[in-house]
């Protein structure tokens, strides 16, 4: 007996899981805040170059219009240009992009009341250094799920959430007060290791005490909690405009998480990996006992001993087996494209939505709306085919990506609409990833196949924010390659298995030995 099957004695999903998943679904709504708060804490207002006259201390003129240097009105260019005339008018048409801005900027506040941008003046010349902000954010997740992915196999899942919840905390706020902007991306890098560390751990955690019949809707639950994060992200970013003051909002309320260091319960599943049965013993009894099922102690004492054999008499595996034979080469190599695809799209999509040119407030929360429907059709149709139900929103969500360049300026709506209708096929893609690359893998090899995907797939979300440098090429680039990239992934699915109602494999041969079995009888 496994360790599954005890779990469908004392109960898969009763009351002790569903209590474990409000722990674990509430620090959702906080990490989609610190994911996602540079699309507003980054954001470039519309601004212009000041020359020596007038002084730097003197105010535009009051009826300036900086719409005409906004980003969506071509002038992104015009607004790097020293332009201020002795009439106060703008010389749009003069001045010399490479000469630097000696008499300061001048940065609209109808939108933002300051940004890091506008603090720090981190446009024309220094705007790559934005970027680089938000990708090396997003290099701290990369580096959080190694880091805080190798521990929580030392200490525990539940260790390893209060720290990163701790550490998400503590950081959080002193990017708040940053006295510079390299600090603040300091800052920044420690926050996304953290939000790394309790994501990854969090799901572990609720996976490892969940049923097996129940994993996916449980799993489907805590984006729910994120989407959430994500909608309330517009309306908190909207009634704050100041960028400190923000980031203060969304990081104070972690001090309310150390009440789990008495509700949060440790994983029975890893107790029982590190020779801990007392312990692990002390949890499934108490689960029973909240679902209702408790049992003899000297039975599940019993079972607990076999579980543990079994999983000593396992066999150890490395990363090398994903890519040493032939089809688990593969498929190994289609699933970290898909993850890095899904991610990279997923995330340039997200952080970039003001270059869609209407109201930025209104387009986070439509875009944080789409979460909820592209995962919940997900539930439906993973039931149908794992496959198929990949291909097809990795194709709806590319299509839709291109499409959007065939759209003119003025019509902004269409062009929103669109990318809306791209990040519902991708945001269903990214649900479905993780429910297939679990089941392509087999059991041997699953830790380390999900690892690597996690590092593929935080790859391509260092690269998002990067991918509207782009425009400097071309202004449909960035979403040339957000249609382009998916689209090549719905292609290279049909390299994998269908695995929907078919038995988990467990060893490598049982996927080479497959596929030589179809091969043969063809």
């Amino acid at each position: 007996m496994n360790f599954d099957d005890i779990l469908v004695q004392i109960g898969g999903f009763g009351k002790f899981q569903k209590t474990l998943y409000v722990w674990i679904c509430l620090p959702q709504i906080f990490l989609a805040f610190h994911m996602l708060v540079s699309i507003f804490t980054g954001a470039v207002p519309p601004h212009l170059c000041r020359s020596t006259w007038p002084p730097a201390s003197t105010p535009a003129p009051p009826n300036f219009n900086f719409s005409l240097f906004s980003p969506g009105s071509g002038g992104p260019q015009a607004s790097c240009l020293p332009p201020w005339n002795q009439s106060g008018a703008a010389a749009v048409g003069g001045g010399d992009p490479a000469e630097s801005c000696r008499g300061g900027w001048e940065y609209s506040t109808e939108t933002f009341q300051s940004t890091v941008v506008s603090e720090w003046d981190l446009v024309c010349d220094s705007a790559s250094l934005n970027v680089l902000g938000s990708s090396t954010y997003m290099f701290g997740l990369l580096v959080g799920s190694a880091v805080f992915g190798s521990l929580a196999d030392k200490v525990g899942r539940r260790t390893t959430i209060l720290m990163s919840l701790a550490l998400q905390v503590v950081f959080g706020l002193g990017a708040a007060f940053a006295p510079d902007f390299y600090i603040y991306t300091a800052l920044r890098f420690v926050v996304g290791a953290s939000v790394s560390g309790v994501i990854m751990n969090a799901f572990v955690l609720g996976t490892e005490w969940t049923g097996p019949k129940q994993r996916m809707l449980a799993g489907i639950i805590t984006d729910y909690f994120f989407g959430f994060g994500y909608i309330l992200l517009a309306g908190v970013a909207f009634l704050i405009r100041d960028w400190r003051k923000l980031q203060l909002a969304i990081s104070a309320p972690g001090f309310l998480f150390v009440f789990y260091i008495w509700v949060l319960p440790k994983s029975a599943r890893w107790l029982l990996a590190n020779n801990r049965i007392e312990e692990a013993w002390e949890l499934i009894q108490r689960a029973a006992l909240m679902n209702g099922k408790a049992r003899s102690k000297d039975l599940e004492m019993c079972q607990i001993f076999k579980s543990v054999e079994k999983m000593e008499e396992r066999q150890k595996h490395s990363f090398m087996d994903l890519i040493r034979t032939p089809n688990m080469r593969k498929q190994s190599l289609v699933v970290f494209y898909l993850w890095f695809a899904n991610v990279l799209v997923y995330y340039g999509l997200s952080l970039n939505i003001s270059d869609f040119g209407i109201n930025i407030y209104l387009t986070q929360m439509i875009f944080g709306l789409v979460e909820m429907p592209a995962r919940t059709i997900t539930l439906f149709t993973l039931n149908r085919s794992r496959k198929i139900s990949q291909q097809a929103f990795l194709a709806v969500g590319g299509a839709a990506c291109l499409l959007t360049i065939f759209i003119p300026n003025d019509l902004l709506v269409i062009r929103t609409v669109l990318a809306m209708i791209g990040k519902f096929g991708i945001t269903a893609s990214l649900s479905i990833i993780y429910v297939y690359s679990a089941e392509v893998f087999p059991t041997v090899i699953r830790q380390n196949g999900i690892g690597m995907g996690s590092v593929c797939a935080r790859t391509g979300g260092v690269l998002a924010p990067m991918i509207y440098l782009l425009k400097s090429i071309s202004p449909h680039a960035p979403m040339i390659l957000c249609g382009l990239c998916p689209l090549l992934g719905s292609v290279l699915t049909l390299l994998l298995p269908e695995t929907a109602y078919k038995p988990l494999p467990d060893t490598i041969e049982d996927v080479e030995g497959s596929t030589h079995r179809e091969t043969d009888a063809v």
